[in-house]
């Protein structure tokens, strides 16, 4: 039987995916109908978006996955009314993009280049960078995007140290788990990359308490989740020089307010959740993929853990 797709996200996000979703079913050979519209008692799965139409979940009697489009399953894992298996988006092009802001960003900060750019006037303040092999970075968040940029960040030479929940096993990076764990690549961190999913655990990780653990001067790169981080303590941290920048890409509200201090802070850079994005080219064979799986009766790739919130 031919299985219904219903795609759940903006009209918008629907033109970018619809031929590509459309072709990796068919390279997959799932016989299925990608759809935006449909009696929900007639759906068998769902591409969602949490800015999507979809919040009830409850009268799609039949629905065997939902296929998160985003990284991040916050706004949709707490959900009481979905019963199906819930999936995240693990893309190759997303996951590529991500490493290419943070190591960019890393190398922006280690070598000191914001000392030149934007300058016009005549400077010559020479100030010559340590090696990479001389640079602590610090990563929290070991899943997929954490991991894959505590990698490169490893292969350009820099010493990585990645903290996570649960204990990893990364070629180069030096990892570690639990409250004291933290505290130690807290404390080494020269720069600080942060890629944590964001949970009732994560919320306001990087408060007054742990920014005062770090080297003074330290740098934090956000690409991660704009909750993750207490904004007044970071505030308070970039004012006193504990932290002496902070580039962000998230926010707890988006677009960032304009009146919010982080605007007018020369300490502060903001990106505008440009770090990464998933790709409707390589995201929709992962989708297809988990389509085929579930068809054939196959373990789902990428599935959320409810109790853990990721």
């Amino acid at each position: 039987m031919t299985a219904t797709v219903l795609f759940a996200a903006r009209p918008e996000a629907w033109e970018s995916y619809r031929d590509p979703l459309r072709r990796a079913l068919a390279e997959a050979g799932v016989d299925a109908r990608v759809v935006t519209d449909a009696a929900p008692e007639t759906v068998d799965y769902i591409v969602y978006a949490p800015n999507g139409p979809v919040r009830d979940f409850s009268a799609f009697t039949r629905l065997r996955a939902v296929l998160n489009l985003w990284a991040g399953v916050e706004d949709v894992v707490g959900n009481p009314t979905l019963k199906a298996p819930l999936a995240r988006m693990v893309d190759g092009g997303l996951t590529q993009g991500m490493v290419e802001y943070v190591t960019g960003h890393v190398l922006r900060h280690h070598l000191g280049m914001d000392r030149y750019i934007g300058r016009t006037a005549p400077h010559w303040d020479r100030a010559i960078p340590p090696l990479a092999s001389d640079r602590h970075v610090g990563v929290l968040g070991l899943g997929e995007l954490g991991a894959a940029a505590a990698r490169a960040l490893a292969r350009l030479g820099f010493r990585v140290a990645g903290w996570a929940r649960r204990a990893h096993d990364i070629e180069g990076v030096e990892t570690t788990s639990g409250a004291a764990g933290l505290e130690r690549v807290l404390a080494r961190s020269e720069i600080l990359v942060l890629l944590l999913p964001l949970t009732r655990e994560t919320e306001g990780i990087l408060n007054a308490e742990r920014m005062a653990l770090m080297p003074r001067g330290a740098v934090v790169i956000n690409p991660g989740r704009g909750a993750l981080i207490d904004d007044d303590a970071l505030v308070a941290a970039l004012r006193s020089g504990r932290i002496g920048h902070a580039t962000l890409d998230v926010f707890r509200v988006e677009p960032l307010p304009p009146d919010h201090p982080f605007w007018n802070n020369p300490r502060v850079t903001v990106t505008p959740h440009v770090a990464s994005e998933t790709r409707p080219e390589t995201a929709a064979r992962v989708i297809a993929e988990n389509i085929r799986r579930a068809e054939a009766g196959e373990p789902l790739l990428h599935l959320v853990d409810r109790a853990a919130g990721y």
